[in-house]
């Protein structure tokens, strides 16, 4: 097992890797809308934070030689339910045709009073 850090995903607020890879899989830490440069949450409302987060995700699933497309689960936790469908277009836009197992989690909360938090699991490279 390996850890895998980029300067291209908000670093680690806390005891915990962006990733993990082990036996042909990468376990991405959950990400918030926080800018890489800034380690600031973004500004605006769950349609920009969902942006940002699965951009952070992308950024991560890319050190580690994989992509959106090997997702094989979604966790999104919301502190609204009310934004499930902004979130769903989102996720749509980035994820195109393929569409990973997913689970959606109401919480009265999220570190630094974001609006959604998303992890995922991915297959390394080409393994289908």
């Amino acid at each position: 097992m390996h850890i895998v850090a980029t300067p291209n995903a908000p670093q680690a607020r806390g005891p915990y890797a962006q990733g993990i890879v082990a036996n042909g899989f990468l376990f991405a830490a959950g990400q918030v809308a926080l800018h890489p440069a800034t380690g600031e949450l973004v500004q605006g409302g769950v349609d920009v934070q969902a942006r940002r987060v699965l951009d952070n995700l992308k950024a991560v699933l890319e050190a580690a030689g994989t992509s959106l497309e090997h997702v094989v689960k979604a966790t999104v936790y919301l502190t609204d339910m009310g934004q499930f469908e902004i979130v769903n277009q989102i996720c749509a836009e980035h994820f195109g045709r393929h569409t990973p197992a997913r689970s959606t989690i109401a919480v009265s909360g999220l570190p630094l009073t974001a609006a959604i938090e998303v992890d995922v699991v991915a297959l390394l490279g080409n393994q289908a």
